[in-house]
């Protein structure tokens, strides 16, 4: 393992970054030795709290820290203008989701750290959480054989939109803000999907667009899949942010019950085991789920940049997660099942 010591940056102060900027602080390989946001004060706060630099222009920033890896925490429309720039100034680019806001976007970010050397990971947390690291684990350990169906559920009626209000607005909201997370976590889990048959519903009447949807899926292997979201299910106690999972072999069943129970059927049984994480120093129920996942995922960057792992996911990789997004839109508004292939095609 590398023992060198990785100088970062970060765009974007933030309610989530702050997630990113404590999970950094435990990681002893990684320095964040400056952060970038256009408002000053945020900028500021963040530099105080966690003894950094601050910027509110990121060419200068850039220019001026030469960061070894840059973590771009800001809203999709600005993601675009700072990759491309980033790739200029570093050796690896990591980037929030939404990804991009389209494909020709998305493509555009991939080659521009391709031309430059850099390397693009996407923040896609959900599949780092660690009920589903376990799942990944217990898989590749054989133990109910080849996978044939997956249901994954999210459903809350969390306020979601009490610190980030924008989400509100947001016309196609469950689809883009945690539909990406669980395409991504599906794909992990089942490989790449060919076909989307996808309903949304608009439930809460505060919302501007949609906030519930249901997707069915058919993997390149023949397996399928079922996954649903909603913002606005009434439930006691409320499962927010789990997300609950069912996943079928040829020799035996995973499940993700609620309160992080991996039940494992198998021709050896039945076990139980308990998946929850542990609350960071930092942290609180219910965000030590996510909590826990950031810190897990920039383990997995120090890795990638060690030349130990490859990014997971990747910006390419995205590509083909936010087209099955794209498709699961596109299906909802037509009622037809869309090919995921095609929908790459037609931006290509």
């Amino acid at each position: 393992m590398c023992d060198e010591r990785h100088r970062g940056v970060l765009i974007g102060c933030g309610f989530f970054a702050a997630n990113h900027m404590h999970a950094w602080s435990e990681i002893s390989s990684v320095t964040i030795v400056a952060v970038c946001d256009r408002d000053e004060a945020k900028a500021r706060h963040f530099s105080e709290q966690f003894g950094c630099q601050a910027f509110t222009d990121t060419k200068v920033m850039l220019e001026s820290m030469k960061p070894d890896f840059v973590d771009i925490a800001t809203t999709v429309s600005s993601h675009h203008a700072l990759v491309t720039l980033a790739a200029k100034h570093t050796k690896l680019v990591i980037c929030q989701k939404p990804f991009a806001e389209t494909l020709q976007d998305a493509a555009e970010m991939v080659r521009a750290c391709e031309a430059t050397g850099a390397k693009l990971v996407v923040h896609e947390n959900f599949r780092w959480q660690k009920p589903f690291r376990h799942m990944r684990q217990l898989l590749d350990e054989g133990r109910i054989g080849p996978t044939q169906f997956l249901r994954l559920s999210f459903r809350h009626a969390f306020d979601i939109y009490a610190r980030q209000p924008y989400l509100a607005g947001i016309a196609d909201l469950a689809l883009t803000d945690v539909g990406l997370h669980l395409f991504d976590l599906a794909r992990s889990l089942m490989g790449d999907i060919e076909r989307v048959t996808c309903e949304t519903q608009t439930l809460n009447p505060r919302v501007a667009g949609q906030d519930a949807f249901q997707a069915l899926l058919r993997f390149h292997s023949g397996a399928v899949g079922s996954i649903e979201c909603s913002f606005y299910s009434r439930m006691e106690p409320d499962p927010f942010p789990q997300t609950l999972a069912q996943l079928e072999g040829t020799r035996g069943t995973i499940e993700l019950l609620a309160g992080y129970e991996l039940r494992i059927t198998s021709i050896h049984g039945v076990t139980n085991e308990n998946c929850e994480p542990s609350v960071p120093a930092w942290g609180q129920r219910p965000w030590h789920l996510v909590q826990e996942s950031v810190r897990a995922f920039q383990t997995h960057v120090v890795a990638v940049l060690n030349g130990a792992a490859e990014a997971a996911p990747s910006g390419a990789h995205n590509l083909e997660t936010l087209a099955v997004v794209i498709a699961a839109t596109a299906s909802s508004r037509t009622h037809q099942t869309q090919i995921v292939k095609r929908t790459l095609e037609q931006a290509a």
